[in-house]
Formats: C-alpha cells, structure tokens, sequence
C-alpha cells in the first residue's frame, strides 16, 4: 500500500479524544491520541504577518508560520508567479523556491522538472492534472470533445490545491465520472435530471463560465419547473387551467417584460411564487367550502380575508383583479394603495454613514461602494449587485449609469470606482476566466454576488439597506422633479412620483439652482 491509503485505512485511525471523529493520528498526548485538526499549535509570533498566533516552524525558513499564512496564495514579489507564500511580508510575500533557493533543499517533479514540495515524486499541479485526466477521459485517457474545456480549465488553474480539494470532496466529480461512462450529452437538461444541489449548480456554472454550456436564466428556469409542480397537484381540471393561465400567462409574462431581457433575480422570483401560492390557498379555500371562483360572492372573500393570516391576504388581491378582466369572477378585491414611507428617516445617521464609507480604507472597497450606492442614490442591493463594467464610464470624468442618464460621481467616491473596477475580483478559484462583467463577482464563475449576500455584508457595516434606501429617496425626491428623478436612479416614473407627493419636494427650487449654475 501506498503511504496515502496506509493512513486512510480505518483499521489505522483511532478516535480522537478532542473532536471524537476517527481519523488519522497526527500526535499522542497525555490524554489521549489527536487529529491534524485538534493538534496544539505553540502560540508564537509569525514570521510573515507579525501576528500573535497558533504557528508551527517553517522547515523552509526556520521561523513560525501561522494558520492564516499557511493557506494564503499570493503573487511572489520575486518571480511574479501566484503560490503559497513561505516568507517575505503581507506587502511582499515570497513563494517557497525564492524563499529557499538552494536547488538542493528541494526535491523536482518527475513529471515537469520544476523543484518545490513534491509529494509521490509529482508536484501539485502534475498530480492534479493525472488525476483529472482519470476523471475525464475513457480507459485509454481519451477525452470527449466537450470536456476539453473543462479539463483546461482544471489544470490550469492558478490554485491546485483547490482542485485537488474540490475532486477529494466534492460530489460534482461523481458527476462528472458518471457522464462520462454514460452515453448522454452533457447539457443542461441532463444536469437537470440529477438531484438538485449545490453541487450540480456549482458545476453547471463552472460549465456556463467556460463556454461548455449555453448560458440561461436560472432562476426562470426554476419558477417554471415549480410552477409545472403546483399546477399538476390541482386535481379539479378547471382550477389546474385557471391556474395555469394565470401563472403562465399573467404571472409569468408579465414577469419577463419587466426584465428586457436581463435575468431574474432571487427576489422577483420569490414575488411571483408569493403571488401563485396565494391564489392556490384561496382556490383549496372555496373548495373546502364547495365554491368556486365563479359562484364565490364578495361575502365569500370577506369571509376568507377574516380567516387567513400573513401575506396570502394582500398577495391573492393579483389572482382576483386576474380573474376579473377575461369575466372568470365577479369579485373585488381592491389594491393595497402605497401611503409613504413606514420607516424612521433619519437624515443623520445616513449622513455620518456615508462620510465613514468615503473616508474610512480600513473597509474593504465593494462593500463601501456598494453601501454608499444605497446611501446616497438610493440603491436596492438586487440592482447593485447586477452592475457591469458597462455601467461604468471611466475617462476625465467618472460616470455611472443607473437609469437612462448617467450620474457623474464626485471625489472621492470617482477614485473608489476607479479602484474597485481596476481590481475586482472574484471568490471562485475554478472555472474563473479573469474575464467577468460584473463589478461585483460572486462566489460562483461567471455570476455577480448575489443580493442577500450583498445586503447581509451591508448590515455587518450597520447600513441597513431598506431603511437607508427609504431615507436617500425621500432626501433626493426633496430636491429633484421626479422626471429627473427616475432617469437619474432607474426607477419608475411612477415611483418618484410617489415619492415627490410624499417629500412635498419643491421644483421651483431645483429650477432656481439649476440657473444659478455657471
């Protein structure tokens, strides 16, 4: 046996006595034997960062090397090439080869040549390239044409070590090992046929972002297949047609029409299963009570609003005006009229966040342009998140496009943006082609961050995107017509209006300040 399946034998692992999870003896103490994980670590001062933490001695250098510098791949300051860092400073780190030159302290790669911590006689990125080329290819190591891709995209990623991670514990490679066997085409609807997972949507992206796959609108994709589910559990064969026309035909289209083409987001497609699930509560309602929506009178629904709680009574308001144009009720259910803001405007507090974000470069620079987005203009974290590098508009000037007009940005919030746009990057080490649009890349390749995890990053800072967003519109509908308004911010004309009524916003002094410009 070779050394790996020696200690990956159970007959020799032992229970560890700190996290009581059988697994490879990495030192025996007193009390007992101890993982890898639970091994005690000295408490000293690193030689890369400076800090006062658990470390281990660095065979290499000879000084401590904490946990945090041990998993940390960064440009070497001498050779340029992106490894672990083993020596130098955050500012200047150092791989292990310039840290250690001396050709005889390190072993070479049998496969490439190259010298460095070598393992079974290949270094990292020729064991992963072995190991891919089994995954992949068939028993003569013949890859098909349309796993070229994926194999390049492997191998040649910057991190092998995340690869390696990834093949070890990730399902996604039992996936791939079974198309491979198999004799069905890899595409979407043959992804969609396995149990739906983290796994299966994290290959199917590495997949879109390296071209193998069309790129589709996911969230589309999963309200119809949903919305298929729903109707077909209806068993009176009217109430599955009514409900299919609505969902299909009002819910759905209406839906796609708002969008112009751009992709769903979470939370539109959250609203419009809100809105069907509530029209389903109120059919099994009626027919509980041997109703229908035809023969349903107005006593009927006010009977159903006094008996059902949370947001089913507002949601079904949109099923039943529906159902009133084509004559398929006789029902009313009026709209929930929008009063003003609800929230607390605090003009204060918004200011002081805003000039922390401006000033502070202690917080990292996506989350102080994203929380002065909402501060200042007014931006839910859904729109910020879908921001690309065609939004911004970058020469003497810097100009972001948010509506139909684009807003010139001041100092210094202009040299934010010129830094962000200079160096995002994002969070995925496989399938990442360095050439994403999005301002904000998320954790996925080829996807921008999503909106929830936007907003939840935005209240770690103490800006709460809601409340915020909520006090900058009734400020900025203060001081501007509503026409100018929804160009500037992309919002609906309707909505500044809105907004205009309830700020009491003055336009005669916009007019007078726009005349007094030199």
């Amino acid at each position: 046996m070779c050394p790996n399946c020696l200690i990956a034998d159970p007959a020799n692992q032992e229970t560890c006595v700190a996290c009581g999870r059988r697994r490879r003896v990495a030192v025996r103490t007193d009390r007992g034997p101890l993982c890898e994980t639970c091994r005690p670590w000295k408490t000293l001062t690193c030689g890369i960062c400076g800090r006062e933490a658990p470390c281990v001695i660095s065979e290499a250098t000879g000084k401590p090397w904490c946990r945090a510098c041990k998993q940390r791949w960064l440009p070497c300051a001498e050779c340029g090439e992106v490894l672990p860092v083993r020596g130098g400073t955050p500012g200047e780190p150092l791989c292990a080869i310039c840290v250690r030159p001396d050709p005889n302290f390190w072993r070479s790669c049998e496969g490439c040549g190259q010298p460095g911590r070598i393992h079974h006689g290949r270094c990292a990125r020729c064991t992963v390239h072995h190991r891919v080329r089994d995954l992949l290819g068939d028993e003569n190591g013949t890859i098909r044409p349309e796993l070229h891709a994926l194999h390049e995209a492997l191998t040649t990623v910057k991190r092998p070590a995340t690869v390696a991670a990834w093949l070890d514990k990730s399902a996604a490679p039992a996936i791939l090992r079974d198309l491979q066997a198999g004799t069905r085409p890899l595409s979407h609807e043959t992804l969609d046929e396995l149990p739906a997972g983290k796994p299966v949507e994290h290959l199917r992206s590495v997949l879109v972002a390296i071209g193998t796959l069309p790129r589709r609108d996911e969230h589309m994709v999963r309200l119809q297949r949903w919305i298929a589910r729903v109707v077909a559990q209806r068993t009176d064969p009217n109430e599955r047609q009514m409900l299919y026309r609505y969902a299909v035909w009002h819910v759905v289209r209406r839906l796609r029409g708002r969008l112009g083409g751009a992709d769903t987001t979470h939370d539109q497609a959250v609203a419009a299963q809100r809105n069907i699930r509530a029209a389903v509560v109120l059919l099994e309602w009626l027919a509980a009570h041997d109703l229908t929506l035809a023969t349903a009178g107005q006593g009927d629904v006010e009977a159903w609003l006094t008996s059902t709680q949370g947001a089913h009574r507002t949601d079904a308001g949109n099923f039943v005006r529906w159902a009133t144009r084509p004559k398929l009720s006789r029902l009313d259910f009026a709209a929930v009229k929008w009063s003003g803001p609800s929230g607390v405007i605090d003009a204060e507090t918004r200011w002081d966040h805003a000039r922390w974000l401006l000033h502070d470069d202690s917080v990292k620079p996506e989350d102080r342009f994203a929380g002065l987005l909402v501060l200042l203009y007014a931006q839910w974290p859904a729109a910020i998140s879908r921001l690309t590098l065609d939004h911004v508009q970058i020469d003497n000037d810097v100009r972001l496009r948010l509506g139909r007009e684009p807003v010139v940005l001041p100092e210094p919030l202009a040299g934010l943006v010129r830094h962000l746009a200079a160096t995002r990057r994002g969070h995925a080490a496989i399938g990442d082609t360095g050439a994403s649009p999005w301002l904000f890349p998320g954790g996925q390749p080829g996807r921008p961050i999503s909106a929830y995890r936007l907003a939840e990053r935005l209240r770690d800072l103490g800006v709460r995107s809601g409340q915020s967003r909520r006090t900058a519109l009734f400020q900025l509908a203060t001081d501007l017509p509503a026409a100018v308004l929804a160009k500037m911010l992309g919002i609906h004309i309707s909505v500044a209006v809105a907004w205009q009524r309830a700020s009491a916003g003055d336009w005669a002094s916009y007019a007078a300040n726009v005349s007094r410009r030199t």
